[in-house]
């Protein structure tokens, strides 16, 4: 591990685990099972702690930390919807279930409507309907 690595896991959460997080986990820490895209999902080993009802769970993300990058299955395990990981059961997704997909607004694959001023391409013209508001109308 280079000096820069080092200090980036210390300072810095948004580029995947701490130091902190990772000393944690490896002294209470289980691991639970990995998903496609990467991401390493965790739970304490000692049960309820803190005086929690539930007991913790962890996810390290393969890559910048970021929620929507959490596949469905592990992310109703993650918030205690679902009592069993996706690892230790047989999931099957209903045919009505899309794969998952990476949240891309804010990035340059984001989606951009017609018209929109990010968009490609020309702006459609007014069509009339919008009358602007002028004061002592």
């Amino acid at each position: 591990m280079t000096f820069k690595q080092f200090l980036t896991e210390l300072f810095t959460w948004w580029n995947g685990n701490t130091l902190g997080t990772r000393l944690t986990i490896r002294r209470h820490g289980e691991l639970v099972g990995r998903d496609e895209l990467g991401n390493t999902y965790y739970r304490d080993k000692r049960g309820k702690v803190d005086g929690y009802g539930y007991e913790r769970r962890y996810v390290i993300y393969n890559g910048l930390a970021d929620a929507s990058r959490t596949p469905l299955e592990w992310r109703m395990w993650l918030c205690h919807t679902y009592p069993t990981p996706p690892s230790q059961e047989d999931y099957t997704p209903r045919a009505w279930q899309k794969p998952h997909e990476e949240n891309l607004t804010g990035t340059a694959g984001a989606y951009r409507p017609r018209g929109s001023t990010l968009s490609e391409g020309q702006r459609p013209a007014a069509t009339g309907d919008y009358v602007a508001w002028t004061p002592g109308d």
